[in-house]
Order: C-alpha cells, then structure tokens, then sequence
C-alpha cells in the first residue's frame, strides 16, 4: 500500500511539475500592482548589548542595513550588569546610561533603531540567589522589591532616552518587556502572574513619559499544541501527546499566553500597541524530571498557520487593531543547527516571508551575527550559528535571501507557490523572486547537518509584456555551487581558522552569484525560462 501511495504521488507531482512547465504566466508589466510592506525588513535580531560595542558587530550591522534595509534591531540584556545601567559610589547606587548610549548612538548612525528589549535584572535588582541564564548569567529571579525598583529603572531610562534623542525619534521605538518569560525557569524565575506584573510596571513607567511610547509583549516562545504553559509555571506533564503523535502536524498549535495577557491588560486597563511572540517551526517538548520529550520540527506552513491564529485571536480580543511583531524567528531555536549555515535555510525564509505578507508587521530573523555568545565562544567557523553572517565575515544562504527579498517592489503583479513578480512604485521597475523549496521536503523544515541539496527542480515559464523594446535584466541565481559558502568551505578543506588569504577568497565565493542578462525583444516583451535547482533562489531585476 505505501509503494502504490508513493507511485500516485509521484505520477501526481510530475503532472502538477510538467502543467506548471507548459502554462506560460502572462503579466502585464504596465497593470496596477496590489501594494505590500517589506515587513521582511523591519527588524532582525543579535544576541545581547554588549556585543554590539565590538568593531565587527558593528561592521555587519552596517553590512545588513545597506544591503538587507533592516530598519530596527532587538537584542537581549539592555540591563544586564556588563552594561552597568546601575553602579556603586560611595556606598550609593546611580543610574549609568554610558554603555547603551554608546550603542544607540552608533545604531542610529547606521540607520538602525533600537527595538528595546527591557530586560535582564541587574544584579542588585534580582532576588539574592537570582537564577541565571547563559554563560554571561543574566539575572531571572525577582525579589520582594524587584517590582518597585524596576519601574524606577525603566522610567529614568525611558526618560533619559527622550532627554538624549528627542520625543520624535523615541516615539518611533518600540519597548517589549522581557525574552520568553514562559520558559520557566530559564529566562524567568517566576510565575505567569509575576511576569503580568512586571510588564504593568513597565508600562506604568513608559507610558508616564509620553503616552504615545509604544509598550507591548508578551515575548513569549514558540506556539505549542498541549497546556504546558496554561498555568503559573510550566508544567511539562501533559506534554504526552505532543511526544507521542505520529504526525504532529495535525495537531492544534496555538500561541503561548497571547489570550491571558491580552484578557490581564484589559482588566488593568493597561496599555498595549503591539504584540510579540517567536514563532520557531520547532517545539523542544522536554520534561526534565521524566526524560522524555524529542526536538520536534514542524511543517513548511506552520509560520503561516501560527500568524493566522495569532491574527485571529488579537481580532476577538480588546486590542484588535495592535501592531504583531515576530521578534525572533529561525529555521529553529537552536544555536548550533548546522542547517542556518546552509542552502535550504535561504529558500525557507523567501518562502515564509512571501507566503506571510499581510500577516504581521515583522519577522525578526534570530539573528543577523555570529558574533554571538549564548553557549559562549564555537569550536568552528561555521558551527550553525543564527546569523547570516559568520564571525569572520562571511556571508550565508540566509543573508542572500534577505538581500533578494529586499530587492523587490512594493506592487505585487503575481504571485505562486515559487514565482513573485513585483512593481517599484518609484520608478515602474520589475524584479521577479523565484525559489525552489521542493515539494517533498515540505513535512518538516531544515534542520540538522543534512546538505538536503536533492529533489525535484521546478519550471519557470513566464512571459512579461508591455516593456519597452530591449529592456535588460539581470539573473541572479543562489545554488548549491554559487554562493553557497559552506560547499566552498568544506571544499577547501574546513580550514581552522582560515588564514587572511583564504578568508578574502571565501568572501569573494560567497557574495558571487551565477549571472546572466536578458532583454525584451522588439515587441517588448520577454520570455523567461528556467529550471529552478532543488532549494535554489532565482532573482530577475530590471536595470534599465
């Protein structure tokens, strides 16, 4: 029975491949286009403050900006004792605002704003034996008098933040209280209700400011399918029918205390302008008391399925018309997945981010650097770090899909399930965005040190009409042998670490697409065709 299922689906598939080749797609180049943000390149993340005071961290912020558009940055530990946001005189603590200013003010060089994350305890601030989190051990615990303090340190901070750069541009911030305090006890030693209590001061303080400040959370993590976070804690035990199911995509996954913080700020009559969550297509179930649980990864369409639920529920809420951002967001979670080094990543994030326009105002990338520290220092260059480009400056697969994505118009003229033809309202100019994420693969996303560089090609057949005669494009094209800078790596050896020399010639591999150009014919028009590489991305820009 399997092998005859197997035989239907393929006889299925390669119909559905050989009609997709022969119907040619028809777009008039000269229609109005249907409007669309690049909420692609609203945010991205980094890992905590105090990297962003070293030189290369700042290089590839800068990288990122000109060539990505990333617009905000978020990242973890605005407050953690290595930033000294408070320090010791004669036996007095004070307010130090030295260290964040440094980094805000070479944010806002670079055209990148901060998306504030108010988090973590400074020392003096945290309970007496505070659990910590990282090798950096940032403060989770609250004491008895945490709550107090802690609406004093956001209000002189949010205060100074206006005093320094103006109300204008601190109105164009936004303030998300803590990372994921439903991972209990990792990144918050304490209740659902505490956490509650938390972002009321939080925006208690910002909003005595200037009421028009943006306050919004709950920054919680990935969407699950049971109850293990319905009540203070977290409670891993009835977590057994997420270990146990066949196929863990047929169940019911919904978004983790949306619905109870949204029902506690209307009682408090508390502000909130937007909403975030970090929907990874992933869910690391584990109960540490049983030792069950796996690493469970979702299908291709779970992204798109948690934004329709997270729409859906703000809708029936007290604060239908908040903003939703995304603030962390990867292929998974995890900071040693060799998948974020490689192709397939580049083709599931052009994949989402097309499938989810309209769906939420950001999807932060976790993150844009190696230079990155959670579980401390790697053993390799390429080790499966989040960023899109390594420690050595060395751009991935990930950076390249940002790059194409920022590329493209704000009208969209046509859209399939691997073709995006769009408009630049400025000047009328075509790019096209083509990928290939192969049909097969599409039960679970990338994870892990498989190359997945097999399965079946598509077919671009299109026809774009109303150009002016000879009108030139140019063809980029990502694939496993161009641009792909792991393959080039793994090729030269695995060099560690790579010498100056051989660092300047992976930097060249890995920023050279395979390139081709094309024009209109006399009639105006142009005729594409092309098969599409298993995982590859095909960008199709006009240029004059």
């Amino acid at each position: 029975m399997k092998v005859l299922k197997g035989i239907i689906y393929s006889l299925i598939f390669c119909s559905v491949l050989t009609l997709n080749a022969q119907n040619n797609i028809q777009v008039d180049v000269n229609q109005q286009g249907e409007k669309f943000d690049h909420y692609w390149s609203k945010m991205v993340g980094a890992g905590r403050a105090n990297e962003a005071l070293r030189a290369g961290w700042l290089e590839q912020m800068e990288q990122v900006q000109k060539n990505c558009g990333f617009e905000y940055v978020r990242f973890h530990g605005l407050f953690h004792d290595d930033m000294f946001p408070i320090v010791t005189e004669r036996g007095k603590n004070h307010y130090n605002w030295q260290y964040i200013d440094d980094i805000f003010d070479r944010l806002l060089e670079l055209n990148v704003r901060p998306f504030v994350e108010l988090a973590f305890f400074p020392k003096s601030m945290a309970a007496e034996n505070s659990k910590t989190v990282f090798w950096w051990k940032a403060n989770v615990t609250p004491a008895d008098d945490t709550f107090e303090k802690w609406h004093d340190l956001v209000k002189v901070f949010t205060q100074h933040c206006v005093d320094r750069y103006g109300i204008d541009e601190v109105l164009k911030w936004y303030f998300e209280v803590w990372n994921e305090p439903n991972l209990y006890p990792h990144f918050w030693d304490g209740t659902k209700s505490q956490y509650f209590e938390l972002y009321k001061q939080s925006a208690i303080a910002v909003k005595s400011v200037d009421k028009r400040l943006k306050i919004g959370g709950p920054s919680t993590s990935n969407f699950v399918p049971d109850t293990r976070f319905d009540g203070e804690t977290t409670n891993h035990d009835v977590s057994e029918a997420v270990f146990n199911a066949k196929d863990i995509n047929a169940l019911k996954w919904h978004g983790v205390w949306i619905e109870d913080f949204l029902k506690y700020c209307k009682k408090e009559n508390l502000p909130v302008d937007f909403v975030t969550t970090h929907p990874y297509p992933t869910d690391y179930a584990f109960n540490p008391e049983t030792g069950k649980g796996r690493g469970l990864t979702r299908y291709v369409h779970s992204v798109k399925e948690d934004l329709e639920w997270l729409n859906k529920t703000i809708k029936k809420s007290a604060f239908p018309d908040v903003e939703i951002h995304l603030t962390e967001w990867n292929t998974s979670p995890s900071s040693r997945d060799a998948m974020h080094d490689r192709l397939p990543s580049a083709a599931y994030i052009v994949k989402s981010n097309l499938d989810c326009i309209g769906l939420t105002n950001s999807l932060s990338l976790w993150t844009f650097t190696d230079i990155f520290e959670e579980k401390g220092g790697a053993s390799s260059i390429f080790h499966g770090g989040f960023g899109m480009i390594n420690f050595q400056g060395l751009v991935k697969p990930s950076y390249h899909a940002y790059r194409m994505l920022h590329q493209l118009g704000n009208q969209k003229l046509y859209k399939d399930d691997y073709l995006f033809i769009s408009k630049k309202s400025k000047d009328n100019k075509i790019v096209a965005l083509a990928y290939n994420y192969p049909k097969e693969y599409e039960n679970a996303v990338p994870s892990g040190s498989n190359k997945r560089e097999t399965g079946t090609s598509k077919h671009l057949n299109f026809t774009l009409k109303g150009l002016k005669a000879g009108t030139m494009f140019k063809i980029e094209i990502l694939d496993k042998d161009h641009g792909n800078i792991h393959n080039f790596w793994e090729a030269m050896g695995k060099p560690e670490p790579p010498t100056r020399e051989e660092i300047k010639i992976m930097k060249e591999y890995a920023n050279t697409m395979k390139t081709d150009y094309i024009k209109a014919d006399k009639n105006g028009v142009l005729k594409v065709k092309h098969e599409i590489t298993p995982w590859s991305l095909v960008l199709i820009k006009q240029i004059n």
